[in-house]
């Protein structure tokens, strides 16, 4: 019989590694720089001077500010995804906890933690950015939403999702929701679309009241409140989905 060769991988040139080091250095002074004076405040002239370099020769690894900045979100919501999957997969076989109300409080977590880098997500609209259609942010999102999707409906059958009790939905929203790709929550039914978007809703705007220091007034009861809010928002949502 022929004797198999071993397969090897070509080691990745030192050029490249170099380069590869280098951004990371880049964006490491990036994320330094926005936790000291926020995403508004991001200069590429700055971070190049913190780190000894001309403007001129960070255009060699990043071409404009907005590379840089679509690097920085992608990387945030990689991180912030992360934590929300560690959550998840830290809940035991038959948690006390729901497992969404876990990963909601990873979330409420990581933004009172980093507020700028929250800030940098979901914060003023940078001046100019726009972020690339189907780019690095648009498939960072996603990963995060389908980390919610999959907690939101465990246990659930299609048929059940889409028996869902919600308010009519007009012919033109329901047929673009049927329409979306499957990677954009399209293996939903619109009735679960709408669901997962009130909850999606529900979650995000306590963690940004909080962050952006409107529930100050709650003092250290903040925590209590979201997990009580968010309990009872899965609970409103699933006595909306049908027994099987």
């Amino acid at each position: 019989m022929p004797t198999e060769r071993p397969t090897t991988t070509a080691p990745v040139p030192l050029r490249e590694r170099r380069r590869t080091a280098a951004a990371q250095e880049i964006l490491d002074a990036a994320e330094r720089h926005i936790g000291e004076h926020g995403p508004a405040a991001l200069s590429l002239r700055a971070v190049a001077r913190s780190l000894g370099m001309t403007v001129q020769a960070l255009y060699h690894y990043f071409p404009n500010r907005d590379a840089l900045v679509t690097s920085l979100i992608a990387k945030a919501y990689g991180e912030l995804s992360d934590a929300l999957q560690a959550a998840a997969d830290g809940v035991r076989a038959a948690p006390s906890t729901p497992r969404l109300v876990v990963v909601a409080d990873a979330y409420r977590d990581w933004g009172v933690a980093r507020p700028e880098h929250f800030q940098l997500l979901y914060g003023t609209p940078l001046r100019y950015y726009a972020a690339p259609a189907e780019g690095p942010t648009t498939q960072a999102v996603r990963r995060m939403g389908a980390i919610f999707q999959r907690e939101l409906f465990a246990g659930f059958t299609p048929e059940q999702l889409a028996a869902a009790d919600v308010p009519p939905l007009s012919p033109p929203y329901r047929e673009h929701l049927a329409q979306l790709p499957l990677h954009a929550q399209g293996d939903l039914p619109p009735a679960a679309v709408a669901l997962f978007l009130s909850a999606w809703g529900h979650v995000h705007g306590l963690v940004v009241l909080e962050v952006f220091g409107h529930t100050a007034f709650l003092g250290d009861h903040q925590a209590e409140v979201f997990r009580t809010s968010v309990r009872m928002m899965l609970d409103d949502i699933h006595r909306r989905i049908p027994a099987a």
